[in-house]
């Protein structure tokens, strides 16, 4: 996990102890995940719906951006989407040219007309055939179009991937949010339901354990012993400490419990002495 280097280095004279006289073993309790908040499109913010410490759902509207000139361009692109003229005047000079045709066909047939009269009558039918096509194909294509502004005008409203909790915010209304991963982010979000722990094991507790398998996890300060479990056993070893990591999910209802913490583990494994 980022950062395990630094930090088994930390504990690597606590890690070198054998597994049998290692026990709890020093952790650290994280949110699940943390991400920064930024704009696909630059623009100027017009509202910041949430502040530091409130809680979000997935799919909440973080952050508007002013977007006027889109909200116009996605209502003309929706009134072309659903204009019926062009199709009605096609269908209407179809319906006329098949008539003439049919008309003049049977009097050709009588040698009433000349061929000439019926062909041109035909040519006149299936250009307004193609012109009834074409009138469909438009507006088609406006309703693509019309799709494609409602895409563009949901870039400038920004929702929250998961639930969690806003961490910072950095961005305020009348500030100008710019595009990019280089630029600087609105807000800074963190799931914490559930939380990630992360534990750095000596060498000799490889092969004791497994993902799935169960854990207790005490947080530093806080009191009580919270079950947890095993969701990766690292395979790739810190050749400089000479350990492994451990990750676990540990459940928290209504986030109820911080993140960022120290904490102390057991395994019942390695307590134990049992391989699973």
């Amino acid at each position: 996990f980022a950062g395990r280097r630094a930090w088994a280095s930390a504990f690597v004279v606590f890690a070198a102890v054998p597994v049998a006289q290692a026990k709890p073993f020093e952790c650290l309790i994280e949110p699940n995940q943390v991400v920064e908040i930024r704009s696909a499109v630059e623009g100027v913010i017009e509202k910041v719906h949430v502040k530091r410490g409130d809680k979000v759902k997935a799919g909440q509207v973080l952050v508007e951006l002013e977007s006027n000139a889109e909200r116009s361009a996605t209502e003309m692109a929706r009134y072309r989407s659903r204009m019926e003229g062009r199709i009605a005047s096609a269908k209407n000079r179809l319906d006329y040219a098949s008539k003439k045709f049919d008309r003049q066909d049977a009097l050709q047939k009588q040698q009433f007309v000349s061929a000439q009269l019926r062909d041109e009558a035909a040519a006149e039918s299936r250009i307004a055939e193609s012109e009834l096509k074409d009138a469909a194909e438009n507006q088609e294509l406006a309703r693509h179009d019309y799709r494609h502004n409602v895409d563009l005008l949901a870039r400038r409203t920004l929702r929250s991937p998961f639930n969690g909790v806003v961490v910072d915010r950095m961005l305020n209304p009348g500030d100008l949010a710019e595009a990019g991963t280089g630029r600087k982010p609105i807000l800074k979000l963190a799931e914490i339901e559930p939380l990630r722990v992360e534990v750095v094991l000596p060498l000799d507790a490889y092969g004791k354990l497994r993902v799935g398998g169960n854990a207790e996890v005490m947080p530093d300060g806080l009191g009580g012993r919270h079950p947890a479990r095993i969701t990766v056993v690292d395979t790739v070893f810190d050749s400089a400490s000479a350990t492994f990591g451990v990750r676990l999910e540990l459940p928290n209802p209504k986030g109820a419990r911080p993140a960022g913490i120290r904490c102390q583990v057991e395994f019942p494994e390695l307590k134990s002495g049992r391989a699973p």
